[in-house]
């Protein structure tokens, strides 16, 4: 089982690299044809399962029961890879238990997941925990600089921004836009004086993040549409036939899926965001020698040192796991942010 959120490369890549290894004669050479296979996604062997849904279906991980009981029929192993583990119900894993406490002779399974925590224990107890390294910030910020032409300190301040996230910092570093909210984000906490600056800044960021989703999934959700009707034989401005009227129904509920799950994801980053700022702010209260995240925002970080105790950045820190869990835990959004900007605001 694979900790991926935290660290510096994205979910599948690592997988895919971890599934090459398995594949590749040489343990991951890196350029043989099992090696590249695995890396394009195309290795008949390697099985990758993502979901851009709330969470993974049932039927998706019966399938995969059925696939990794077979041989491998090129590779020296078949390999599933399970992106976001902590996706599925315990309805869901359930049915993974015996597969996954004993694997067919040449089946592997991996599963990602934010943290061990973030998996349910009967799942969690028949793994073996992979935590993985987080390169440090310039590596991703010569990364940026050398693979994607970015303006070497516009470059550390996104890796360092992004925790050494590279799927992160290369959006903020090519994407001026993805800047500007963040800043956005980060500004709420100094904005919130009172419980009225904390609900309108909820409403804020919670706009903020159904507006991305819509903008991410609007154009998709259009294509789909068309093309399933097209696959009926329904032409444009005709009625859908009642018989044909679930399949439809279907591939909305599935769209509304998605879209809650991309702005609960934008919820979350900035949560992860604000996480970081007051961890700057603990940082320099404690007088801690490490570097700032949020290097570009030092001086609004000391003014909210000055202004708090640790205990109090603390607390707020916690009120932001708090609304990270209750997000998880499918509250309503408005809700949990509220209640997050309200512990956010001054206290006495």
């Amino acid at each position: 089982m694979a900790d991926h959120r935290a660290a510096g490369l994205g979910p599948l890549q690592r997988a895919r690299a971890f599934a090459a290894a398995l594949q590749c004669p040489q343990g991951g050479c890196g350029h043989c044809q099992a090696c590249r296979t695995v890396l394009a996604g195309t290795h008949p062997d390697v099985t990758l399962v993502a979901t851009e849904l709330v969470t993974i279906k049932i039927d998706e991980v019966r399938e995969l029961l059925t696939v990794a009981s077979r041989s491998p029929s090129q590779g020296r192993r078949r390999v599933i890879v399970v992106e976001d583990a902590d996706r599925m119900v315990e309805r869901t894993t359930n049915v993974l238990l015996k597969a996954i406490e004993e694997p067919a002779p040449h089946t592997v399974w991996i599963l990602c997941a934010p943290s061990p925590q973030d998996v349910l224990v009967t799942i969690r107890s028949r793994c073996r925990g992979v935590v993985l390294r987080v390169p440090p910030v310039e590596a991703v910020a010569r990364l940026l600089v050398e693979r994607d032409g970015a303006d070497p300190a516009v470059a550390e301040a996104s890796a360092r921004a992004a925790q050494s996230h590279i799927g992160l910092a290369r959006r903020l570093a090519r994407d001026t836009g993805a800047r500007d909210r963040r800043t956005s984000v980060l500004s709420l906490a100094r904005r919130i004086r009172g419980v009225g600056d904390a609900v309108l800044a909820a409403g804020e960021l919670v706009d903020l993040a159904q507006a991305e989703a819509k903008s991410a999934t609007q154009e998709r959700d259009a294509t789909e549409k068309a093309e399933l009707l097209r696959a009926l034989g329904v032409a444009d401005g005709e009625t859908l036939p009642p018989r044909l009227r679930s399949q439809l129904r279907d591939l909305e509920a599935d769209q509304k899926r998605r879209a809650t799950r991309h702005q609960r994801d934008v919820l979350d980053r900035a949560m992860v965001d604000l996480l970081s700022l007051y961890r700057d702010v603990l940082v320099v209260q404690l007088g801690a020698d490490v570097e700032l995240v949020n290097t570009g925002l030092a001086e609004a970080v000391r003014t909210l040192a000055e202004d708090s105790t640790p205990e109090q950045t603390v607390r707020r820190m916690d009120a932001i796991g708090v609304a990270r869990e209750r997000l998880e835990g499918n509250v309503a959004p408005l809700l949990a942010v509220e209640a997050m900007a309200i512990a956010l605001r001054p206290q006495g």
